[in-house]
């Protein structure tokens, strides 16, 4: 504990340039982070500091060694605020974002269930299928479904999808037969504005080798159900995860296309701004969903 305070003392002294602010930080005197600072040094048997009347540097050993001392008490921090979080009681009100489609079939039967467990917490939910800024725009949580972008947002994976090429009964009789991936490109395709993968569809064969074909939609749309809807009247071929089309499927209303192609899995993940000071009600959050999707429906 006492190695713990000369810790202390010694980061509040680089941080704020001096023993006099470090001393009014910690609400200590001079005289104990001074001592504190000179205890530390021997214990170590290495000065830290090269002390003058006017300025303060570090040291060789000094700078390195505050650089791990700064780390262990961001560590430390980070601890306290998760154990503070996970005992105290989930209240106020969780801003979350979601994916439009997703967010209707799959998240909204969860929020009743949610609000049973955790009476205090009030729900702000938003769907969408854009990339929302989480700090910019206030929101605790977002719910992501594909690639993450490297960002410092932190992000917990709650379940993946498998991407479904398909098309009706109906459209398949009058088109022309598809028997490889390049005749994709000359049919009638429903294409979902937001993939990022746009009018360029690679796949993997059951050999693991990588295919690709242009495809030529006519028609695009920046909603999953839309492009849904399309196909379900006969207008062409889709490529949708399994949680939006895999009910039509096991109906017989939309049939798969090239089966033995495969698209990579879609990851589906909560993501928020910072461990650090997370609130007890995010943490709710992200647990109750992990637990929900241990078995999704869609799978």
């Amino acid at each position: 504990m006492d190695q713990l305070r000369q810790i202390e003392a010694f980061t509040a002294v680089v941080q704020h340039g001096s023993f006099v602010k470090a001393a009014d930080r910690l609400n200590l005197s001079k005289a104990v982070i001074s001592r504190l600072v000179l205890e530390l040094e021997s214990q170590l048997g290495t000065r830290l500091l090269n002390r003058t009347t006017r300025r303060l540097s570090l040291t060789d050993s000094g700078s390195a060694y505050f650089e791990r001392c700064k780390q262990i008490l961001d560590d430390l921090a980070e601890a306290n605020a998760e154990a503070s979080a996970t005992s105290a009681k989930p209240t106020g009100r969780l801003r979350i974002n979601a994916p439009l489609s997703f967010g209707n079939l799959h998240l909204a039967p969860l929020w009743g269930e949610f609000l049973k467990l955790y009476p205090e917490v009030e729900l702000e939910i938003t769907l969408n299928d854009r990339m929302v800024d989480l700090v910019d725009e206030g929101f605790d949580l977002a719910v992501r479904i594909g690639r993450l972008q490297a960002t410092s947002m932190v992000s917990r994976r709650l379940a993946s999808d498998r991407m479904v090429l398909c098309a009706s009964p109906g459209y398949l009789a009058r088109a022309e037969p598809i028997t490889c991936l390049q005749d994709l490109a000359r049919h009638s395709v429903m294409a979902y504005s937001y993939a990022s993968w746009g009018d360029t569809w690679t796949f993997e064969t059951a050999e693991g080798q990588s295919e690709t074909v242009t495809v030529k939609p006519r028609f695009w749309a920046n909603s999953g159900d839309t492009c849904r809807a399309a196909a379900l009247a006969d207008q062409g071929i889709v490529l949708q995860p399994a949680f939006l089309v895999g009910e039509d499927v096991r109906l017989g209303h939309l049939v798969p296309v090239l089966p033995q192609y495969q698209r990579p899995p879609l990851d589906i993940h909560a993501v928020y701004p910072s461990r650090k000071h997370l609130s007890s009600k995010v943490r709710a959050m992200v647990d109750f969903l992990a637990q929900a999707f241990q078995q999704p429906g869609w799978a």
